[in-house]
């Protein structure tokens, strides 16, 4: 019988490769892999080409200002993420059991960076023995196969699930800095003042988000032939709201995500009349952590923040 030989597999590519690969496959960008990374996006372009080295294909289509998957490149992100998401989730485990417990929560880069982690620190507080990971992600979890606790996610109650609860509804209306509502050569008093002002648009070539579209917002106000003096298109809604506060434009604000920044005066509502389009934020308990005290403690600590928000 002849032995096999183990130098004869084929080489797997290392971790590092493999999660560099994950993170610019998921955000279609090696720039903002690198951010989450923290690594330069010259470093995450090298990680990708010698992966494809490695591998001998090409797993990314490299466009105009964009990127794409290849067939190649979506077979390997599929497998790629559901086995990170695995070691991630046994990782996490393993750390609880020296002592330490960890609660894994996954919503949308947007609300984590302007709702979840700035009230996050109340909870944190309460539970000092507790480790909170947050998944931010643009592409939906699936709670039990990535070992995730819970859900927060955005959309109409009929496309969320039977087991989820609401948490709040959205409205959506203009919001800018203080500073450029009170501009004397540019007044923002009604709508129609929006044509001398240049407009922050959110980046959805596809259209799958037409609530957060200025179009729509126009459209709601027959506006629908007003031209703005200028347009800056961003590629995240959590990029849009700290260009607003510092003044380079109007945005759309979506409450209750910039409900403290109005409440602290960072931005203002320059008109009253808002769009509600028929939406909400809801949160999710996977199965397998249903009865773990302290996923029940964070669940009524999300549902105490949502009343605040009622008021």
């Amino acid at each position: 019988m002849q032995k096999s030989n183990a130098n004869s597999r084929p080489r797997l590519p290392s971790l590092d490769l493999l999660n560099g690969f994950e993170a610019a496959a998921r955000l279609l960008s090696f720039t903002k892999a690198g951010e989450e990374l923290y690594l330069s996006q010259s470093a995450v372009s090298r990680q990708i080409q010698e992966l494809e080295d490695q591998l001998g294909v090409r797993l990314f289509e490299r466009r105009h200002r964009a990127l794409a998957l290849t067939e190649a490149g979506q077979t390997l992100y599929a497998a790629a993420a559901q086995a990170l998401a695995t070691m991630r989730a046994v990782t996490d485990r393993l750390r609880a059991g020296r002592g330490r417990q960890t609660l894994a929560v996954t919503t949308t880069q947007s609300f984590a960076s302007l709702w979840l982690i700035p009230r996050l620190a109340g909870f944190t507080r309460k539970h000092p023995e507790l480790d909170v990971r947050i998944s931010a992600e643009t592409r939906v979890l699936d709670l039990e196969r990535d070992g995730l606790d819970l859900a927060i996610r955005h959309g109409p109650a009929t496309m969320i699930g039977p087991h989820a609860f609401r948490l709040f509804g959205e409205r959506v209306f203009p919001v800018c800095s203080p500073k450029l509502m009170n501009d004397p050569e540019k007044p923002l008093r009604e709508p129609t003042d929006l044509r001398h002002h240049v407009l922050l648009q959110y980046d959805d070539p596809d259209g799958r988000h037409p609530w957060m579209h200025w179009k729509t917002w126009l459209e709601v106000e027959r506006l629908t032939d007003l031209r703005p003096a200028g347009s800056l298109v961003f590629s995240g809604y959590d990029q849009i709201i700290p260009a607003a506060i510092a003044g380079h434009g109007v945005a759309l604000g979506r409450s209750p995500l910039v409900r403290k920044l109005l409440a602290s005066g960072q931005l203002v509502a320059p008109f009253k009349r808002t769009a509600d389009p028929a939406r909400g934020y809801f949160a999710i308990v996977s199965k397998h952590s249903a009865g773990r005290p302290e996923v029940a403690d964070f669940v009524a600590w999300l549902k105490e923040e949502a009343k605040l928000e009622a008021r």
